[in-house]
């Protein structure tokens, strides 16, 4: 009749534009968030992987751990987002070639330096190397699951409070699921929990990753980190014939980031308003 306004009897189907955001800014990415961890636990932890890094078991959990679940999968959502205006090349961090040589020199030597300064000199700090290319591939799918998807998303979805919420919002959420993915990883029998060690690591990371904007570097810093902080959970003298499968997926995890900074590159040209640095 005349004058009266239907009413949807099932309003739930129709999200509303809020909910929608909620959704694709935060659901879906947490979403991720636990598919990634869930095969770490399989591939990794469960088999204390790190302990005796065999080179088939090594590469499959780089391949579809670290690289598909860990790096292409974001890249799927990114694309979305540059299209809706929620991301661009700089809050992801991917930058200009040179900007990106200059902060990676700086942070190595600067890691490179810490790493030294807090590990006595002997055979563990000779094996350091080694262990930083074993967590590479790690650290580079962290670092695109925890800051470059769901740290940007989450800042995105807050953007309208200002920095002053966007900022303590993405360095909250995601130095807490860097910390909870060391219950995923090999166990430590023995020796303490790592979880507190790691939640520092994931907001020294996050204020790093939300200062800098750059991909690389915060991979260095987090597999450097990882390494200090998860030296007792591998063993240290990563050698002989482990070394060619380390080398091996972290050139790979390195490879496929490389052809995502690539492929964005090219196809997603972002008006930069932040000040270079």
């Amino acid at each position: 009749m005349a004058g009266i306004t239907p009413v949807d009897p099932i309003p739930f189907l129709s999200p509303t534009a809020s909910q929608r955001d909620v959704i694709r800014l935060l659901v879906i990415p947490l979403l991720v968030y636990c598919a990634w961890l869930t095969e770490i636990f399989l591939l990794e932890g469960n088999v204390s992987l790190f302990h005796a890094p065999g080179t088939l078991p090594l590469v499959v959990y780089t391949l579809v751990g670290c690289i598909v679940t860990g790096m292409l999968v974001p890249v799927l959502l990114l694309r979305r987002s540059f299209l809706t205006g929620a991301v661009n090349m700089f809050q992801i961090g991917f930058r200009p070639f040179r900007r990106t040589v200059m902060a990676c020199i700086l942070v190595g030597m600067a890691c490179y330096l810490v790493a030294v300064l807090m590990v006595p000199a002997g055979s563990f700090q000779s094996a350091l190397p080694g262990l930083f290319l074993l967590y590479l591939p790690t650290g580079i799918a962290a670092v695109m699951i925890c800051w470059v998807l769901v740290g940007t998303h989450v800042q995105a979805l807050v953007r309208s409070g200002g920095a002053g919420a966007s900022i303590p919002a993405g360095v909250a959420v995601t130095a807490i699921l860097f910390g909870l993915t060391t219950k995923a990883h090999t166990p430590a029998p023995g020796l303490p929990d790592p979880l507190s060690l790691c939640l520092v690591l994931g907001m020294v990371t996050a204020l790093f990753f939300f200062a800098v904007r750059d991909v690389y570097a915060t991979s260095i810093v987090v597999t450097t980190g990882m390494t200090l902080v998860r030296s007792g959970l591998a063993d240290p003298a990563v050698s002989g014939s482990a070394i060619p499968g380390v080398v091996l997926c972290a050139l790979l995890a390195l490879c496929a980031l490389l052809a995502i900074h690539g492929y964005f590159s090219r196809n997603f040209t972002t008006v930069i308003v932040v000040p270079d640095r």
